[in-house]
């Protein structure tokens, strides 16, 4: 197979409005034993900047025989539909592997930043980001976009009398990033849903954090259904709630229906992310289901 990736990445030239960048594996390590934390470095991540909680990135992982991902140059103009259009342009069989994943920490002294990436399935089972992560080495390469105002939408911390967190073992980084962000004082109750008690982990935070581990176990019910379950049947603390919800799609939207329709809460007030799809990939077509999600979420952004 042809190699069309640079043989030493370098961040894409200017303009800067483009958050478009090669990024090298410095460091990896095992958090749990289905949680891989990366630390990405290199010139490229001099001036990284996080403008609060919760910011994502896209991730572009290299096909096979690829040192690094093949990416688009920037457009003179730097305008992110043209780069993306030069992206689609990119032969299926040359064309990076897409995946969104939330920035768990940066370390701007080192010009550093961890992602934590959940391996699904064991062996060689699980999509190209789990089995790039199962092997993954220093001087590995990928490409990163953002984080972008695109993908950005502010979590008013502070604006209500508590928080709600509730998802999967997918939303652990982006919680992980909330906890550490709550004002002294401020309170959040978590739910959150892991295959057993080797998943959880200890968030610092200012805040007044209560965690509810949810354990699926052996021969659970389908992903997600235990937490929609456990979040239906909780008592919830007085006052007013903001309520952020993530993981499996099908999940996030049960728990928003429910907060809606039986809480009473506004729509306003809930972020809600369908990180991922049961039987299918981010390289699927989206559902109805899904559109209509990006069509609520976009009205409430409005």
């Amino acid at each position: 197979m042809q190699q069309h990736s640079p043989a030493t990445p370098a961040t894409p030239a200017t303009p800067a409005a483009l958050p478009v960048r090669y990024v090298e594996v410095v460091a990896v390590r095992r958090t749990s034993p289905r949680m891989v934390r990366v630390t990405f470095g290199g010139d490229a991540l001099a001036g990284f900047r996080l403008d609060g909680p919760d910011q994502q990135v896209k991730l572009y992982f290299p096909r096979q025989g690829q040192r690094a991902p093949r990416l688009p140059g920037p457009p003179a103009d730097g305008d992110v539909m043209r780069w993306y259009q030069a992206f689609h342009a990119i032969p299926e069989d040359e064309r990076p592997w897409a995946r969104s994943y939330t920035v768990r920490a940066h370390h701007p002294r080192h010009d550093t930043i961890d992602i934590d990436f959940v391996l699904h399935g064991t062996g060689t089972a699980g999509g190209p980001a789990t089995r790039w992560a199962r092997t993954a080495a220093p001087g590995d390469v990928l490409g990163m976009f953002g984080p972008s105002a695109y993908f950005a939408r502010p979590v008013p911390l502070g604006t209500a009398d508590w928080m709600l967190l509730a998802g999967d073992e997918t939303a652990l980084p982006a919680i992980g990033t909330l906890a550490e962000w709550l004002p002294e004082g401020a309170r959040a109750v978590a739910y959150v849903e892991v295959a057993d008690a080797a998943e959880e982990q200890v968030f610092d935070t200012r805040g007044d954090l209560t965690v509810h581990w949810l354990h699926r176990g052996p021969g659970a019910a389908g992903p997600g259904e235990l937490l929609v379950r456990a979040v239906r049947a909780a008592r919830f603390p007085a006052g007013s709630v903001f309520a952020w919800l993530a993981g499996e799609a099908g999940a996030v939207r049960a728990l928003r229906r429910h907060l809606v329709g039986d809480r009473g809460l506004d729509k306003r007030d809930i972020e809600f992310t369908g990180y991922w799809r049961r039987a299918l990939s981010q390289d699927d077509a989206p559902t109805e289901e899904d559109l209509a999600e990006a069509r609520e979420r976009l009205a409430d952004a409005q």
